[in-house]
């Protein structure tokens, strides 16, 4: 018992480390702002959600964005988005794969995670992340970078509408994509059964 509880702590500090580097290897996309930016860093969470239990995933998504706070260009509120929403991702996730732990199920998963994240962001963003950023820089600033793409763009609405929702459903998308792929092949080994 104490072997395997020391196995999931590894486990989950390895994913850790390996999502804070994919956090940081991040690119914009050219159709939305430049401060949104697509990154691999949710799919160890994910992972560690599958293959070692939700809490381990919640672990991964904590860790990640306190080792990224020191280079932090968002006064902090990126990262407490970013936690926000990765938690919410890995969570649901976790919690239906481990009823439900085929291979369709790990898709289910991947799919009820990151619907929950993109709906989430509509919130999260409307009330809390960008309410927070327009005290760093007028909101007016951030409407402005989202219209330069879209000229219509008039509201923090239409910005979290037409940006955030989509932006967050394609990064959950990738990142259970990458999940979906090499889960069955490495969770073997992240489980000490190889």
């Amino acid at each position: 018992m104490k072997r395997n509880y020391t196995r999931k702590i590894v486990v989950t500090g390895l994913l850790a480390a390996l999502s804070s580097v994919l956090m940081y290897l991040n690119f914009a996309l050219p159709f939305a702002p430049s401060y949104l930016k697509i990154d691999f860093s949710d799919f160890p969470a994910l992972l560690a959600s599958f293959s070692v239990g939700p809490l381990s995933g919640l672990a991964v998504c904590l860790i990640k964005n306190l080792v990224s706070l020191p280079a932090s260009s968002t006064g902090f509120v990126g990262e407490l988005s970013n936690f926000i929403l990765s938690s919410l991702f890995v969570l649901f996730a976790g919690l239906y794969y481990k009823k439900h732990r085929t291979k369709k199920g790990a898709l289910t998963a991947s799919l009820i995670g990151m619907f929950v994240m993109a709906f989430s962001a509509i919130f999260t963003n409307y009330f809390l992340v960008y309410p927070a950023y327009s005290r760093i820089m007028p909101i007016e600033v951030i409407i402005g970078m989202s219209s330069k793409i879209i000229p219509w763009i008039d509201s923090t609405l239409k910005v979290v509408l037409i940006f955030n929702f989509p932006f967050t459903l394609l990064k959950g998308a990738l990142n259970a994509l990458v999940t979906f792929l090499l889960y069955k092949r490495i969770s073997p080994i992240i489980q000490g059964k190889r």
